[in-house]
Protein backbone atom coordinates (compact mmCIF):
# COMPACT_ATOMS: atom_id res chain seq x y z
CA UNK A 1 0.00 0.00 0.00
CA UNK A 2 3.05 2.23 0.97
CA UNK A 3 4.58 1.81 -2.55
CA UNK A 4 0.40 2.25 -4.30
CA UNK A 5 0.61 5.74 -2.32
CA UNK A 6 4.21 6.79 -3.49
CA UNK A 7 2.85 6.35 -7.04
CA UNK A 8 -0.09 7.40 -6.76
CA UNK A 9 1.22 10.57 -5.09
CA UNK A 10 4.41 10.87 -7.97
CA UNK A 11 1.64 10.89 -10.16
CA UNK A 12 0.01 14.04 -8.88
CA UNK A 13 3.21 15.81 -8.73
CA UNK A 14 4.12 14.96 -12.54
CA UNK A 15 0.18 16.03 -13.57
CA UNK A 16 0.31 19.29 -11.46
CA UNK A 17 3.40 20.63 -12.73
CA UNK A 18 2.72 22.35 -16.18
CA UNK A 19 -0.21 24.00 -14.25
CA UNK A 20 1.86 25.64 -11.80
CA UNK A 21 4.71 26.32 -13.96
CA UNK A 22 3.00 27.66 -17.20
CA UNK A 23 -0.77 28.19 -17.13
CA UNK A 24 -1.04 30.61 -19.82
CA UNK A 25 0.55 28.17 -22.04
CA UNK A 26 -1.64 25.53 -20.47
CA UNK A 27 -4.64 27.42 -21.26
CA UNK A 28 -3.91 27.89 -25.19
CA UNK A 29 -2.63 23.99 -25.20
CA UNK A 30 -6.25 23.26 -23.98
CA UNK A 31 -8.16 25.24 -26.29
CA UNK A 32 -6.17 23.99 -29.35
CA UNK A 33 -6.28 20.61 -27.87
CA UNK A 34 -10.37 21.02 -28.10
CA UNK A 35 -10.02 21.37 -31.71
CA UNK A 36 -8.83 17.75 -32.20
CA UNK A 37 -11.22 15.02 -33.43
CA UNK A 38 -12.62 12.91 -30.72
CA UNK A 39 -10.93 10.09 -32.61
CA UNK A 40 -7.65 11.20 -32.52
CA UNK A 41 -7.85 11.94 -29.29
CA UNK A 42 -9.19 8.38 -28.50
CA UNK A 43 -5.84 7.12 -30.37
CA UNK A 44 -3.34 9.09 -28.45
CA UNK A 45 -5.08 7.45 -25.41
CA UNK A 46 -4.87 3.95 -26.49
CA UNK A 47 -1.52 4.28 -26.99
CA UNK A 48 -0.63 5.98 -23.85
CA UNK A 49 -2.89 3.23 -21.75
CA UNK A 50 -0.85 0.43 -23.48
CA UNK A 51 2.82 2.33 -23.19
CA UNK A 52 1.74 2.55 -19.48
CA UNK A 53 0.98 -1.08 -19.25
CA UNK A 54 3.75 -2.11 -21.11
CA UNK A 55 6.12 -0.10 -19.03
CA UNK A 56 4.27 -1.76 -15.60
CA UNK A 57 4.54 -4.71 -16.79
CA UNK A 58 8.48 -4.95 -17.46
CA UNK A 59 8.78 -2.96 -14.01
CA UNK A 60 7.39 -5.72 -12.21
CA UNK A 61 9.08 -8.48 -13.93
Amino acid sequence: MKYFLCVLGMVFVIEGLPYFTFPGHLKTYLRRMAEVSDRTLRLFGAIAVAAGLILVYFGTS
